[in-house]
This record gives C-alpha cells, structure tokens and sequence, in this order.
C-alpha cells in the first residue's frame, strides 16, 4: 500500500526550508502533509507564508479536522497536533515535550500509530532533539524515514539527532527532499537517490 501521510518537524530555521518543501509539490500530489514548525504563540503568519509559495492549500489543523490527501496541514501555535486515527487530525494542550508545544515527536509517534508503514516521516533544521524518538516510532512501525543532511540546514542539531536515533533514514540535502516526496506516489519504496546512505 502506498504511503499517505507525510510528517514534517522543522524548528529553528525551518521558515525556509518548509517553504522550499512545499514549493515542490504539485497540485495532483496524492498525500496529506502535516507539519509542526517550533514558534511562539504570537507568531500567525507561517500559514500565510508557505501558503504563498504553495500550490496545495496550505492551513491551520482545527480540532477533529478530517484528512484529506493534497493538503498541507499546519498545528497552531501552542498546541499539539495529533493523528487521531487514519481519518482526523486532534489538538491537545497537554504538557509541552522536550519545551515545546507543539511537539514534533507527538505528531510522529501519533502518527505512526495510526498509518503504520504508510507513514513517512521527514526532521528538518532545528536546535534541539525533538522529532528523534518520533522518526524512530515511525520506521520501527514500518514507514519511511527522511533527514535533511546536516550540511544544508541553518542549524544542525535536530537532523544530527534524528540520524543517530534513525541511521537507516534517508539523508538528503534540503534541494532534494521536495522531489523525493513527489517520487513517493504510487510506490511503497522510493531509493534514496543522491542522499547519504
């Protein structure tokens, strides 16, 4: 079965690369998108901006939002956003993880729960460990794990930590991380060309 739910965890320096990423997907892109970018709560204009460059709508997840493939969705500020089941997005306002609300690794872990191998999962830049333990989740349930190389991201510490928790993951420079997730449709493996491994 082919993968349907595309998880993305950036943080700091994440404004541009998500932009990138979201640039690089098409209008008959056949999956979801969901995305947890580390900001605070005063910060409302990511949606606007990856909007801007994206050919797919591109929102913010409203409690018991059902998913839908050809979107991107976006957690709000100051919430997790969970995979509730193969069906609907939840929020929470539970504790923040690893200081953050929302928590890349909470949308991971969630939603390797509910899509098993048709999960792929992607950590982009960022300060700190978040989105580790989740990516892990996602390829011991069987989906996909994708790492931006350290070398091209703003800051390096959140791919470097998802490498060593995921060493089998595919580690791609930022470039080619839009045309891999398009290389995804209708196949359950796609090779990790140009990355390193």
């Amino acid at each position: 079965m082919e993968p349907a739910l595309v998880v993305v965890g950036a943080s700091a320096g994440g404004l541009r690369a998500l932009q990138l990423l979201v640039a690089g997907l098409s209008t008959d892109w056949p999956m979801a998108l969901a995305i947890v970018q580390h900001r605070s709560r005063e910060s409302q204009a990511l949606c606007e901006l990856l909007q801007d460059v994206s050919a797919l709508p591109v929102t913010e997840v409203n409690d018991k939002e059902e998913i839908a493939v050809g979107q991107v969705y976006l957690a709000p500020p100051d919430y997790h956003l969970l995979v509730e089941d193969e069906h609907f997005f939840s929020l929470s306002v539970d504790a923040p993880e690893r200081w953050s609300r929302p928590s890349i690794d909470v949308l991971f872990e969630s939603a390797a729960d509910a899509f098993g191998d048709r999960a792929v999962g992607v950590v982009l830049t960022g300060a700190n460990s978040d989105g580790a333990g989740g990516l892990r989740r996602i390829v011991d349930q069987g989906g996909q794990a994708v790492v931006q190389d350290p070398a091209t991201a703003e800051v390096r510490v959140m791919p470097e930590a998802a490498r060593r928790a995921v060493p089998e993951a595919c580690v791609l420079p930022l470039e080619a991380i839009p045309g891999h997730l398009a290389n995804l449709r209708g196949r359950n493996r796609v090779p990790c060309v140009g990355g390193l491994r």
